[in-house]
């Protein structure tokens, strides 16, 4: 059985998104990553969940296996797309049945290929994603997540009723939020600054997509709707063309912006790792946000 997860641990922390495999080779490499990274100590690991629940039995079998197998603490996400509350509830029940104690609980993207098409709830499902949070708080004793917006969510009229459906997600019951990726540091402080004015202070981690390749850099925040800084095309504008180098100055622009973050006093950083660890633990080790090792025994 994995262990609710902590955030206080009196340190900044890291931690993991990591995705199902589809096949036998993602699997594998899954694995691998998985194992690089626990000696580091992330805060806790979560699994994704597929728009419409495309991947609910794999995140189910993998986030059971990362409780079973491994010392990480596992966190599955959850969606409400394309479910009944009684699926819903079966899910939820699968992933106690499975020792898992933390859900992210999202709305979720609707099914198909564009996430900002009309979102329709099941006739027999939840609306709003604090509806979920409810849900999973009234099914256990489980550590409940959701996602925050820097920029606001696509469908949201404005920052202001963005936030109040964040803060409505932790009237619900929600322990702490994760953000969608982000480029540059303002949006998410002043989304920080607006929770915090309506009294709320649940940690807000930020969401970080090490930026290892042009298309990350470009694919990201146009899944996400947070902008792409000009200054930052121009900055990484010489190296078009170049993996390598393009790799070296953007995985700068990464540690920069965790440095800036870690500054402003965010608890810890959640890393997006597109399921491989070379560039997470090269950022965990810049930031110095490894565990302390145990004091030596005499």
């Amino acid at each position: 059985m994995t262990d609710r997860i902590s955030l206080d641990r009196g340190r900044p922390f890291f931690a993991v998104e990591f995705f199902p495999p589809k096949d036998d080779q993602g699997e594998a490499d899954l694995w691998r990553a998985i194992r690089r990274l626990e000696p580091l100590d992330p805060a806790y690991v979560s699994v994704t969940y597929g728009a419409g629940g495309s991947s609910r039995d794999r995140t189910v079998r993998t986030v059971g296996r990362i409780a079973t197998d491994t010392t990480l603490v596992s966190m599955a996400h959850l969606t409400a797309v394309s479910h009944s509350v009684t699926e819903l509830r079966h899910v939820i029940g699968s992933l106690a049945a499975n020792g898992i104690r933390n859900i992210m609980a999202l709305r979720g993207d609707p099914p198909g290929k564009d996430p900002l098409d009309e979102w329709e709830p099941h006739p027999e499902g939840l609306m709003y994603a604090d509806e979920l949070v409810e849900l999973c708080k009234q099914s256990g004793p489980f550590c409940v997540g959701v996602a925050a917006f820097p920029y606001g969510h696509p469908r949201s009229a404005d920052l202001e009723s963005d936030t109040e459906k964040l803060v409505g997600k932790f009237r619900a019951g929600a322990e702490f939020a994760v953000t969608q990726l982000f480029l540059e540091p303002d949006g998410f402080l002043r989304l920080r600054d607006r929770v915090a004015a309506l009294g709320f202070d649940q940690p807000i981690i930020p969401g970080i997509m090490p930026l290892t390749s042009e298309k990350t850099f470009h694919k990201g925040p146009e899944l996400s709707g947070s902008p792409l800084p000009e200054a930052l095309v121009k900055r990484l504008e010489p190296y078009t063309g170049d993996q390598k180098t393009f790799r070296a100055a953007g995985m700068e622009v990464t540690g920069e912006l965790c440095e800036r973050l870690l500054a402003e006093g965010v608890p810890g950083i959640h890393f997006y790792s597109l399921n491989r660890s070379t560039a997470t633990t090269e950022l965990v080790d810049r930031l110095g946000l490894l565990a302390p090792s145990p004091a030596p025994t005499a």
